[in-house]
């Protein structure tokens, strides 16, 4: 009886536990501010109609504090007129640049893009931030259709042009066509704590071809020839050169639409999973600088049903609160979640998850596994909307109930979640620095609009975040592993904020809580081989940890 007893207080202790943080949970609600906070952005595919590849696929979104006040500032890319794609009367759109907004730091955002010097006139697809020359501040790659341009942040609020000096502005054309950059991932591949970067090209963009199958819609992925990732060694002397023939990993006519840097096995090393449009994703495991495709083996090349699919990119995250990694691949079907098994092997598991049933239909583009109530487990978002058609779609925020089953929550949080548009790039960021997770959509559509979505009352529950710092420079933070103890569980977290189409996300390390006010330790291991371990610090604000120091006081 006694027993009995016991269990019984245990058992309704867990549940009052779970009903008390889904019932703070239920409180979160995601307010359209996007006017409020001065984002005017609308972007531009050149013309007026959506007719061709290269205006279906979007612009990005970077979240980085370029400035160093420790407010998340916003860059977003745009389209442009271009002679010969465009149509004639998008002529009005031919100076049409990307924008810097400038975080105020009271909910409202200046745009500076000609003052700062980042205001590129180019087709703009996505960008990566990175002190490349760790100097402290955030340098900024801009990746393009047609050239693609570095700058080097001066640290007075400009940029300077330096490609000519990095050597990253690329080749003008790939497999005969122009080249076609949609995102880039930085790390240290070699190990010489100096930064190098991956970019991914898509495919050769012929403008005047037509399908012979549907004459009347844009042609398909798999009409075109592909275009070359290309991987670039960072010099001592600044200079990035082409070494991704040397390396194995050239492959003329993949189609890359999204590149995953993180250490998917475990084994000590940064890995590279690439997803390809219509072609079977790339996983590169790296085995002491050889690297070998493993998609196949371990069973992320294709969705369920064994079909290379309309890959985007790929989104990482503990789901099931197991300590293993597992990873989302939006694509243009129903998406495709992986569980990770522990063993190099993943499992399929998006229909038992909820998720297929979800995004059947609605052509998923960004997508993001984050904790928007803080309630300890991670939840989904996708930016949803047709590719070879203007079709507009429904958004989706579903929450995780802790087990990595997902229900579709998104009309009860926000009138954006019932609202059908064409979503590309999103990018989740705290950029009130209140302790939730934000979140802002651009979209293609012919309204335009970018929104962004407050959330308020996410922070009902305890947090954590965490800004990492390399002791030289950003090359071991990238891809290090968080471990969080608190309350007899923990989180596994990846420092890693290039995880969506198009998308660089707030690059701090987000950590939903729950009830639980005190963290025990958290544990670091940094890219380089190096673990710190942070004993008790304060939750409920941020912290910048030092590698080899510990919490930086503020």
């Amino acid at each position: 009886m006694t027993k009995w007893f016991y269990y019984s207080l245990f058992i309704a202790f867990f549940l009052s536990d779970a009903i008390h943080t889904s019932a703070q949970g239920s409180k979160v609600h995601f307010t359209d501010v996007t006017a409020r906070a001065g984002i005017d952005f609308k972007y531009t595919f050149g013309d007026f109609t959506y007719e061709n590849i290269l205006e279906s696929s979007g612009s990005g979104i970077t979240v980085f504090d370029y400035n160093n006040d420790d407010l998340p500032d916003l860059y977003m890319l745009n389209g442009t007129y271009i002679e010969g794609i465009s149509d004639p009367e998008g002529k009005v759109f031919k100076n049409t640049r990307n924008k810097l907004y400038k975080n105020n730091g009271d909910g409202t955002f200046t745009e500076v893009s000609r003052k700062a010097g980042v205001d590129d006139p180019h087709w703009g697809m996505a960008a990566g931030a990175i002190d490349y020359d760790n100097d402290g501040d955030a340098d900024l790659y801009v990746l393009n259709y047609g050239p693609n341009v570095f700058y080097r942040n001066n640290g007075d609020g400009t940029f300077s042009d330096i490609t000519e000096k990095t050597g990253l502005r690329g080749p003008e054309k790939l497999n005969g066509f122009i080249k076609w950059s949609i995102g880039v991932a930085f790390w240290d591949f070699n190990s010489d704590n100096r930064l190098d970067a991956m970019v991914g090209n898509f495919l050769a963009f012929d403008p005047d071809y037509v399908s012979p199958l549907t004459p009347n819609m844009m042609p398909h992925p798999s009409e075109y020839k592909g275009q070359a990732t290309i991987l670039y060694q960072q010099q001592a002397n600044g200079k990035f050169v082409d070494v991704t023939k040397e390396y194995g990993l050239f492959f003329p006519d993949s189609k890359c639409m999204g590149l995953t840097i993180y250490d998917y096995d475990n084994d000590g090393d940064l890995d590279i999973f690439q997803g390809n449009d219509h072609q079977l994703n790339f996983l590169f495991r790296n085995d002491r600088l050889k690297f070998t495709d493993v998609a196949v083996a371990s069973g992320v090349a294709a969705n369920s049903n064994g079909i290379p699919t309309g890959s985007m990119h790929g989104t990482i995250g503990d789901i099931d609160g197991d300590g293993l990694i597992d990873l989302f691949v939006s694509d243009l079907r129903y998406g495709a979640l992986y569980h990770n098994t522990g063993n190099g092997i993943f499992e399929d598991i998006t229909e038992e998850s909820g998720i297929a049933g979800a995004l059947a239909g609605k052509g998923g583009w960004a997508a993001a596994l984050f904790d928007y109530d803080n309630d300890g487990d991670l939840d989904f978002f996708s930016a949803n909307g047709t590719a070879e058609e203007l079709k507009l779609q429904y958004p989706l925020l579903m929450e995780n109930d802790g087990t990595g089953h997902f229900y579709n929550v998104g009309p009860e949080k926000s009138k954006y979640f019932s609202t059908k548009r064409s979503g590309r790039a999103a990018a989740i960021w705290d950029y009130d620095n209140d302790g939730d997770l934000d979140i802002i959509i651009s979209h293609v559509d012919l309204q335009a609009t970018a929104t962004l979505l407050r959330n308020d009352g996410g922070n009902i529950n305890h947090w954590l975040g965490l800004k990492l710092a390399g002791k030289n420079g950003p090359a071991a933070t990238i891809g290090a592993r968080v471990t969080v103890y608190y309350g007899g569980k923990k989180q596994v977290h990846i420092n890693q904020w290039a995880t969506s189409y198009l998308t660089n996300n707030d690059p701090r390390v987000h950590i939903g809580l729950g009830r639980n006010r005190t963290v025990d330790k958290i544990v670091i291991q940094w890219s380089d081989g190096k673990t710190d371990v942070i004993q008790n610090p304060v939750v409920d604000q941020y912290h910048t940890i030092l590698e080899g120091t510990g919490i930086i006081p503020d």
